[in-house]
This record gives structure tokens, C-alpha cells and sequence, in this order.
């Protein structure tokens, strides 16, 4: 099985703050991986790191052996905690950016998603509802020919119906030949998806392992582990 992600040793300080130490894990082809972990915990560090926007202070990460670098960042899908697009544009404007900047964007893919995730082309950023503008970012990230998808907090703040239909679209859009990382807190909601889990805290991986042998083996659920896990934090 193809290696997607592979990190080793991988550190981060921000001044005398450390943000990760010594995080080390390999994600194969096909996998979704869950990323959890309390607020601060480095999470986002880690993905920025990965999607090539911030720089480490140790360690290596390579996305289908290629180091960080333009080749990498060609290679990964990273959709942040927050929108990202003007407010002015519509879903249509916000779909011929992605396809002006990204060789790899899938326009033909991106209009066949808004039916499916209940988006009208003419809408413009400034009247969508929280939902609505997270499943427009999630339509453009995954409209992209991408083998590493990022997915920073997808769900927050958004109404279970539209989380269904978030998680729905995950689930039917990526490519097999692709794997994901989704952080998030609303661990009920989305473990269903997960082949892989990883809690982090306080920078360091605190538990990696197949989500279904973790169910077994310690009769509970990902949600009701990461409860008992970070209960005192």
C-alpha cells in the first residue's frame, strides 16, 4: 500500500512554547485518519505544517515522498478552520477562483457537487448561513485532484442536518487513491468514517491506532475513549 503521509520526529516551537514534539506517523493510501485532541493541543500547527504553510523546527514530513516543497504542496487539499473566501464572491465566483488557481481544480466535479450539498450557484458568501459556507470550502477542497485532504474543524458551528450532509460529502467525493485528516471535537458525529485515530495533547501523540481495533479491544467507543482520555484537561 502507497505511503501518503510519513512523519517523523516532527517538532515545532514557537519561542519558548512548544506547539509539537517528536509527532511520528505514516498514513496509507485510502485512509481517513481522525485527529483529535483538546484546544491548543497542536492540531492545527500539525496540519499547517503538512499543507506547507508554516515551517517545523525538527523532524521530516514527506506526502508521497516528496519533502515539503512545491511538489508537496501540490500533492495536498487544506481546508482551514475558517472561510477563507470574500464575502462579495457567489458559489460560481469562489469556483472559477479555485479553477484560475489551482492546475489540478475539477470545475466539472465542483458543479456537480452543489446539487448534492444543497448550494445555489448565485448565492453570495455574505447571505450563507455557517453550513452553507462550510460546505462550499468543503466543495472546493474536494474539487481539487488532491492525494492528501486536511480538514481542519469541518463541522464547527454548524447545525446537525448540515453536519449529515458535510460528512455525506466527504465520504462520497474522495478517491480511494487519496487519504484524509479530519480534526475535529464532535467526535460522535464523524467516528464512523475514521480507519485510523490520533489524540494529541499538549504537542504529542497520546494514543495512534486502527479506530475498529481500539473499539475492540477497549470495549467503548472512539467518542466515549476520548472523553475518558482528556476528561481532567
Amino acid at each position: 500500500m502507497e505511503s501518503i503521509l510519513t512523519v517523523e520526529n516532527l517538532s515545532k516551537q514557537y519561542g519558548m512554547k512548544t506547539a509539537l514534539r517528536n509527532i511520528s506517523l505514516t498514513l496509507e493510501a485510502g485512509r481517513i485518519l481522525g485527529l483529535m485532541g483538546p484546544n491548543g493541543s497542536g492540531k492545527t500547527t500539525f496540519l499547517k505544517i503538512v499543507a506547507g504553510l508554516q515551517k517545523s523546527n525538527g523532524g521530516s514530513v514527506l506526502v508521497c515522498g516528496n519533502p515539503i516543497g512545491l511538489a508537496s504542496k501540490r500533492l495536498v487539499s487544506f481546508l482551514p478552520d475558517r472561510n477563507i473566501m470574500p464575502k462579495w464572491m457567489t458559489v460560481l465566483d469562489a469556483i472559477d477562483y479555485y479553477n484560475d488557481f489551482f492546475a489540478d481544480f475539477d470545475s466539472h466535479k465542483a458543479l456537480d457537487m452543489l446539487e448534492f450539498v444543497h448550494l445555489e450557484k448565485d448565492v453570495p458568501v455574505s447571505h450563507m448561513s455557517k453550513g452553507m459556507v462550510e460546505k462550499l470550502n468543503l466543495l472546493l477542497c474536494f474539487s481539487r485532484v488532491a492525494k492528501l485532504f486536511l480538514l481542519d474543524e469541518p463541522l464547527g458551528g454548524v447545525d446537525p442536518v448540515a453536519r449529515e450532509r458535510i460528512v455525506s460529502t466527504i465520504v462520497k467525493t474522495y478517491s480511494p487513491d487519496s487519504s484524509i485528516i479530519v480534526s475535529t471535537h464532535l467526535v460522535h458525529d464523524i467516528e464512523h468514517m475514521f480507519n485510523d485515530v490520533c489524540f494529541i495533547s499538549s504537542g504529542e501523540i497520546a494514543l495512534y491506532a486502527d479506530a475498529q481495533r481500539l473499539r475492540s479491544e477497549r470495549g467503548m467507543d472512539i467518542d466515549e475513549l476520548y472523553i475518558n482520555m482528556f476528561r481532567e484537561i
